[in-house]
């Protein structure tokens, strides 16, 4: 079983941790928030830190760590956190333009999630 400092609900990829770099140069700190909804209003939108305001109906789902100063904080709505609390979220970019505010769409590519299930003892370590 994984510690607690190995042991976590969001991830990213490479690809999605280098664009983080470059958009972090451009604009600042950054976060994410992942959102219910249909179409690419269930999709990670990324926000200058702070420009996105979460609440008490916000899960923190933890911190990607893309080697940057500060590592990019990840939320999630409650009511979406309540459907996927049993899953590993995975950042992701892809080719393709979304239609939300997400800073990436003007680079002709948009963030997407990629899942799986977390094991039994990934969230015996969560939900201690």
């Amino acid at each position: 079983m994984g510690s607690p400092a190995t042991v976590s609900r969001v991830g990213v990829t490479g690809g999605a941790a280098q664009l983080l770099r470059r958009l972090t140069g451009t604009h600042g700190p950054l976060m994410f928030h992942q959102s219910g909804g249909c179409c690419d209003g269930s999709a990670p939108m990324c926000f200058p830190d702070g420009e996105f305001v979460t609440g008490d109906q916000d899960v923190f789902l933890g911190d990607l760590d893309v080697e940057l100063d500060r590592p990019v904080p990840v939320w999630i709505s409650r009511p979406q956190f309540e459907y996927w609390r049993y899953t590993h979220l995975t950042i992701d970019v892809v080719p393709g333009r979304g239609a939300g505010f997400s800073l990436e769409a003007p680079e002709g590519v948009r963030f997407v999630i990629r899942s799986r299930m977390l094991t039994e003892d990934e969230l015996a370590v969560l939900d201690a």
